[in-house]
């Protein structure tokens, strides 16, 4: 359920990488709050800090400054161990190249998920809603682009996560699939009330997020609230 409740508290962030004459500022002092239920997009040049912001939202990397809570949880003040729970229990992520295990059925792919959850959602509910059903015992190789997405964006949602997290996840799709996969991870904003994190270098699709994040140069050029956001169908580009 969308409202004003803030869920991805985020203040003064900061991550460089290499030393000396080698040092760069990825990110530099970022300050946003996404609320519970919305759907952000962040839009921002390559090179801009996009994907590293997401890395850090989701515990793959530390920052060096600043802090990252999310739903009332410090990640900066979190353990090894800790992290790794965090992202069992809260935390979906979807990429642009799929990262389907090969040996796997589109089914199995999403179970390996499914496991690490004390709350997954029904396997079988689950494949009907992304339209995979028909395509369960299929391995990755046997369906089309769009399909593995799809599959991806299942392993993400079935652990019944708070928050997911997406690095440019029609990077890969022709037009057509694309909006395809928007329209569905609409969908799935909708009907689990998941809070969606977007990054994408494709400018019209932050036309149906709630807020528009727009990265510069590491900094935080812009944050916007959507008034008007149109539905993923009625998209263009």
């Amino acid at each position: 359920m969308k409202g004003n409740t803030p869920y991805l508290v985020v203040d003064g962030l900061k991550k460089h990488y290499g030393a000396g004459e080698a040092r760069v500022q990825v990110l530099d002092g970022i300050t946003c709050t996404v609320n519970r239920g919305e759907v952000c997009v962040m839009l921002g040049p390559s090179g801009s800090g996009k994907s590293t912001f997401l890395n850090l939202i989701g515990g793959l990397e530390g920052a060096d400054g600043g802090s990252i809570a999310v739903d009332g949880c410090d990640l900066t003040t979190l353990s090894a161990r800790d992290l790794g729970e965090y992202r069992r229990r809260e935390l979906g992520f979807v990429f642009q190249f799929y990262n389907l295990v090969p040996d796997l059925t589109i089914q199995e792919n999403i179970e390996v998920t499914a496991h690490l959850s004390k709350n997954p959602l029904p396997m079988e509910d689950l494949l009907r809603s992304l339209g995979l059903w028909e395509h369960r015992d299929k391995f990755p190789r046997q369906v089309s682009g769009g399909q593995q997405q799809r599959c991806a964006i299942g392993r993400a949602l079935v652990k019944n996560p708070g928050l997911i997290l997406c690095d440019e996840p029609t990077g890969a799709l022709d037009y057509k699939t694309s909006k395809e996969v928007l329209e569905l991870m609409e969908r799935v904003n909708r009907e689990f009330g998941c809070t969606l994190v977007i990054v994408t270098h494709n400018a019209a699709i932050a036309k149906m997020a709630d807020r528009v994040l727009r990265l510069r140069d590491g900094r935080l050029a812009s944050d916007e609230l959507n008034a008007s956001p149109v539905t993923a169908s009625e998209l263009d580009w």
